[in-house]
């Protein structure tokens, strides 16, 4: 359990030395990787258009509402695409910093 904490507190440590100007280095830092953000992509347009099916079948629900809810969901695809690229670009610049 030690050696989770102490990892975790390393991370944490090299994410605050890079400052808060730097967000993707600071998450790279912390650990945080491409694939990870890919993922979240991925899942966001299943999720959106899960929320969207499940929001149509309901008769009493208003139709506008559930498409603006896949829509609202369906934004964090490429957000998520655009961290990951942007962590890949970091990962690859490896220690040059």
């Amino acid at each position: 359990m030690s050696d989770i904490s102490d990892e975790v507190q390393r991370r944490a440590q090299a994410a605050a030395e890079v400052g808060p100007l730097d967000p993707i280095r600071a998450l790279h830092a912390a650990g945080f990787r491409s694939q990870w953000a890919y993922i979240g992509g991925f899942a966001s347009i299943a999720l959106s258009f899960g929320a969207w099916a499940v929001s149509r079948v309901n008769p009493s629900d208003d139709k506008a509402q559930s498409d603006r809810w896949g829509i609202f969901i369906g934004h964090w695809a490429p957000t998520l695409f655009a961290i990951g690229i942007a962590l890949r670009h970091e990962e690859g610049r490896g220690s040059d910093g």
